[in-house]
């Protein structure tokens, strides 16, 4: 059965004993309602786990590390999805599942076309909400580093940041199959999908991307919602690649 898992962002030490901040130590002892004794993991996002016992002295949570385990359960690969801000809690939906299949950078765009507009406090808020979402994520799923967030930006600045990675822009007319272009090129390490709004990228934005590098690619015959789409690409690619 696997441990609880916490996301403990101070420094971690094998055969140390440690007081759990505050989140996790409400986390633990007030929503899980673990007893004294139970052993759990943690991870501060820096790659491995440390497990150990849970204690309670005077009512601060404790625990005693006693093992260190490195594994990261990453992909063999890196994934980057570039992702145009979505409405609702679209944006938290997608998130939550990129971390949980792997994908190990995201990049939120303000798409042309896009419904959600962020700005100013509003903006610094939704940041902090997102990532607060990927370290929850990575506490369910296992993963013990963290998934880049960057900040958003608009898309003329995203290919600062994209360096030497195989992009893509999702597009149902693409003449290209991602399924066979990457059973063509096996050896690809670094790989980055572009994933529209609601309404899609604006002309304009399509030629920036083409004119950077991007290919157009289309996965299946039918249409996917913007929520849909870099998830399914995602997913697929590590599969077909061989990175699961």
């Amino acid at each position: 059965m696997a441990l609880p898992r916490f996301f403990c962002p101070i420094p971690l030490e094998n055969n140390t004993l440690i007081t759990l901040p505050k989140e996790a130590a409400h986390h633990a002892g007030r929503s899980l309602r673990l007893r004294e004794g139970t052993k759990i993991a943690l991870f501060n996002g820096h790659g491995g786990e440390y497990q150990g016992i849970l204690y309670f002295n005077e009512g601060i949570a404790q625990v005693q590390i006693d093992c260190f385990i490195e594994d990261n359960r990453q992909l063999c690969g890196n994934i980057t999805l570039i992702q145009a801000l979505a409405s609702g809690d679209k944006m938290d939906w997608i998130i939550e599942k990129a971390v949980e299949l792997g994908v190990n950078r995201f990049i939120p765009v303000a798409a042309e076309r896009s419904v959600l507009q962020l700005s100013g406090a509003r903006l610094e808020k939704r940041q902090q909400h997102w990532q607060a979402i990927i370290q929850s994520a990575c506490e369910q799923s296992g993963r013990n580093t963290l998934m880049e967030l960057l900040p958003v930006q608009h898309l003329k600045n995203v290919f600062n940041t994209t360096g030497d990675t195989d992009l893509f822009v999702a597009d149902p007319d693409g003449e290209l199959s991602l399924t066979e272009h990457l059973r063509q090129h096996p050896t690809m390490n670094n790989i980055g999908f572009f994933i529209g709004p609601e309404g899609g990228w604006s002309q304009k934005e399509v030629e920036l991307m083409s004119k950077q590098g991007a290919i157009k690619i289309q996965f299946g015959s039918r249409i996917l919602r913007t929520e849909t789409a870099g998830l399914a690409l995602s997913s697929a690619s590590a599969a077909i690649l061989g990175w699961i």
